[in-house]
């Protein structure tokens, strides 16, 4: 049996309660085939493929605290350090429902890749709670916070683990995250990014993520010898990389149609208003049926069905296995020439291969929507000069990392006999530091 094969068998059988987690796995080995045939005995020597599919460390917690009604709640808490290779693990904190450990070992896995990806010395991980930040008092959302910060103190810092934001985690919850670690500690260190920019953050933060997806989508158009400018693109989501996306779609030529949310989606034949979007959703923290109010021409449908949309490039910016095998055969009829991940992991696998298959350029998120954790990354260079640098200063070096991204993930797909395909292309250029660097670090 082959190496990746008799890696994966083990993996499916350990985590069979994780489907996301073997999704992301094999989604990646599958994928690494060219370089880990070419390197088999080496790598075997040396448990490479087992050390990497298994975290450094995972961290679970309970998480107490009190609402505002008196009565105590209690929540879980994790971290998961998946690869330190190449720098302290980085990755987000989610705030959701959904959260368990087989979703954030899913994220931290994809993180190690992303990082890498970026060229900055960052390794991978990820944390969270099934708190639900939604509904909840700025005094509850503290309260929890604070309890979070509590326990997850001892396992971070500058040089071991620096952890950000994510769905369910904005500023608010940074703040209060940072100011309690600061209450126990009492050293102001940069062991979040992410932050308020009186207290360290970084200009071009929030915008980065989606910035990034477009600078790195127009690069890759480019060299297929396709222009951004002039397309019709469908966006999913509505949140903070939705939106982005959409506003650097827009200054770069491009027209955007859709957005959504968890109730429904907007088609306006016009193009999406970003301030409309941004009044409904960050000032209003409203649904998008209030879209149609502001937009008359637009038109709003519950439910899902963003990619029934015609256009030329998709943007998947929402959550997880979001764009199913019938989202892709829609968007395949339509003419769509690219989807390009600003989620994580948005696309299901089957759908992932259609679009392949049929000819469809796909940017996987892993390299897609790094731009967030670049930007992050350059948040604790800042941090670590204590200098500020300019929106322009960090989002040209966001704009040339996106651009390297692309030229990397085209260079390796081509070098490994697979030109055109940017999820080989990522997964190989992504792989070959971590991999170098655990092979040089000794085994551990």
């Amino acid at each position: 049996m082959a190496y990746v094969d008799e890696v994966l068998a083990s993996v499916k059988a350990k985590n069979a309660n994780e489907p996301e987690f073997i999704q992301a796995v094999t989604e990646v080995l599958d994928s690494l085939r060219p370089i880990v045939d070419a390197h088999e005995e080496e790598y075997r020597k040396v448990g490479l493929l087992e050390r990497l599919v298994e975290p450094d460390r995972v961290i679970t917690f309970r998480v107490p605290w009190t609402d505002d009604n008196g009565n105590v709640q209690v929540n879980r808490g994790y971290r998961v350090q998946f690869n330190n290779a190449i720098g302290p693990y980085k990755g987000g904190l989610r705030l959701h429902p959904t959260v368990y450990l087989g979703i954030l070992k899913f994220l931290g896995f994809e993180q190690i890749f992303k990082n890498s990806l970026t060229s900055l010395p960052i390794g991978g991980g990820k944390g969270g709670s099934d708190f639900d930040p939604k509904g909840k008092s700025d005094a509850e959302v503290m309260r929890f916070c604070q309890s979070f910060m509590t326990e997850l103190y001892k396992y971070i810092g500058p040089d071991e683990d620096v952890p950000a934001g994510d769905i369910g985690t904005g500023a608010r919850e940074i703040g209060y995250m940072y100011g309690q670690y600061k209450r126990i500690t009492s050293q102001y260190q940069s062991i979040l990014t992410g932050k308020g920019l009186s207290y360290g953050g970084s200009l071009a933060r929030t915008q980065a993520t989606g910035y990034g997806l477009l600078y790195f989508t127009q690069e890759i158009l480019k060299l297929n010898n396709i222009d951004l400018a002039g397309k019709t693109v469908c966006v999913s989501g509505a949140g903070n990389v939705a939106i982005y996306a959409i506003q650097k779609a827009t200054q770069l030529g491009a027209k955007v149609v859709t957005c959504s949310d968890s109730t429904g989606w907007v088609y306006d034949p016009d193009g999406i208003d970003v301030a409309v979007l941004q009044e409904i959703k960050e000032v209003k923290r409203a649904r998008l049926t209030e879209y149609k109010n502001y937009r008359p021409n637009a038109v709003y449908h519950e439910g899902r069905g963003v990619w029934v949309t015609k256009c030329d490039i998709a943007l998947p910016c929402a959550t997880q296995n979001e764009l199913l095998l019938e989202d892709a055969k829609n968007l395949v009829a339509n003419g769509c020439l690219g989807v390009f991940e600003g989620a994580n992991m948005p696309t299901t696998l089957d759908a992932t291969k259609y679009l392949q298959e049929n000819g469809v350029l796909f940017g996987p998120g892993k390299a897609a929507n790094a731009g967030g954790v670049a930007t992050s990354a350059l948040e604790m260079s800042q941090n670590a000069e204590r200098l500020s640098w300019s929106f322009e200063e960090v989002d040209q070096k966001l704009q040339s990392i996106m651009v390297n991204i692309a030229h990397n993930c085209d260079e390796a797909a081509r070098k490994y006999g697979h030109e055109g395909d940017y999820v080989v292309g990522a997964n190989i250029a992504g792989f070959e530091k971590v991999a170098d660097a655990m092979i040089a670090q000794g085994v551990y």
